[in-house]
């Protein structure tokens, strides 16, 4: 008669992921974009430049027949 097959092992379900293992991809992500935020927003050698006004509007001397509003 013939053998009877030897157990070779048990197959168990695995272990529900860690926390860690879920989420390592959201937190490299979120490192990721504070580190470069920090590295652009921080690390600058270019001097400030100065505060410069802007220049101010000016009216044509004369108004052009163009730029008049007719009324209706």
């Amino acid at each position: 008669m013939a053998k009877a097959p030897a157990v070779i092992g048990v197959l168990t379900e695995p272990a529900p992921p860690t926390w860690w293992k879920r989420n390592r991809h959201r937190a490299a992500l979120a490192f990721g974009l504070w580190a470069g935020w920090q590295l652009c927003a921080n690390v600058s050698d270019h001097a400030a430049s100065p505060d410069q006004p802007w220049p101010a509007y000016t009216h044509p001397a004369t108004p052009s027949a163009d730029s008049t509003v007719k009324d209706g």
